[in-house]
């Protein structure tokens, strides 16, 4: 008769994390436990079940042949049990977990951080933690759940779709233009200072657009932060490239040549295959593509144009009819 331990739901739940991961410590976070726990319920997993499920080595668990086959089962088992817990504890706000988001930064502090409340409200036992420094998380590691990204990517095991597209205008402030006269054509910029981004520290090709307004600049300040680009802009350091829907919001700014130049860019949800199916990270990209959804206007300007010059009553009826 055998003496081995029977698993539990629980002994599974430490075994996606660890899989999904590949490192005891951030499966410990997302799991909101300790390190030995998770190491402590892997070997007790194994044991049960008498087989080898990980590789320990020196980079963390790799999933044996065995581990890969048992994943399956195991996320079929999750998706049921969370499914089970929605309908009897009342749907969404039954959703418990840390979902990891990698952003651009200009995307998470300018737009989605001042929605946070409305994500908080809908999903109370859900806790969200936002990354700006994309470039260093990596979705096939498992050290983002989900990423908000400027150009898709290429090849992986990534689900992917565009959450939207922005503008982007030549911004300067008013007193700059003041100071130094209107811009009337493409040629008159290189008579003028430009802000961007430090040309080998820019991460996605999306970012990568002075170029792509005149062949002939070349940022005279250059920093990695939009932000520090922005606030650069604002205090009369020159001109700077800038989405429309930060931009907007501080009416010293005027746009350069604006019936002339506008670049498009776009925002994609990535997401590795391993997740999209769990209920608490498909609400997260369910809330990011319905907050998007309801202020596309904000990220091209000619939609916000349509909109401000729409008529009260049309903009009310625009409003309830909905994207």
């Amino acid at each position: 008769m055998s003496t081995n331990p029977h698993f539990t739901w629980d002994d599974l739940m430490y075994f996606l994390a660890v899989a999904r991961t590949g490192q005891l410590s951030t499966a410990a976070r997302h799991l909101r436990t300790s390190h030995a726990t998770v190491s402590r319920r892997i070997d007790r997993l194994e044991f049960a079940l008498q087989v080898k499920l990980f590789e320990r080595n020196p980079r963390g668990y790799v999933l044996t042949a065995v581990g890969q086959r048992f994943i399956e089962t195991a996320e079929k088992i999750e998706a049921e049990a969370e499914r089970l817990q929605a309908e009897i504890s009342g749907g969404a706000t039954a959703q418990r977990g840390v979902i990891r988001m990698s952003a651009p930064e200009g995307f998470a502090n300018f737009f989605l951080t001042h929605r946070l409340g409305d994500f908080a409200a809908a999903y109370p036992n859900l806790a969200l933690e936002l990354v700006t420094i994309q470039q260093i998380m990596s979705l096939s590691r498992k050290e983002a759940d989900l990423a908000v990204s400027l150009d898709p990517p290429k090849a992986g095991p990534y689900d992917c779709e565009k959450i939207a597209d922005y503008s982007l205008h030549i911004y300067g402030s008013r007193r700059y233009l003041e100071r130094h006269g209107p811009v009337r054509s493409r040629d008159e910029l290189l008579q003028h200072p430009f802000i961007g981004y430090i040309e080998d520290m820019i991460f996605a090709p999306g970012l990568d657009y002075l170029g792509d307004v005149h062949r002939g600049i070349k940022a005279r300040f250059q920093s990695s932060s939009i932000f520090a680009q922005l606030t650069a802009t604002r205090n009369d350091l020159g001109l700077g490239i800038l989405p429309h829907f930060i931009a907007k919001q501080y009416p010293e700014l005027e746009i350069v040549l604006a019936d002339e130049i506008e670049l498009r860019r776009s925002y994609w949800l990535v997401c590795h295959h391993d997740l999209r199916s769990l209920p608490r990270v498909r609400m997260v990209i369910d809330f990011l593509f319905d907050t998007v959804r309801s202020n596309m206007p904000s990220f091209l300007r000619e939609l916000d144009d349509r909109t401000v010059n729409m008529p009260a009553v049309n903009q009310l009826e625009n409003a309830q009819r909905g994207p």
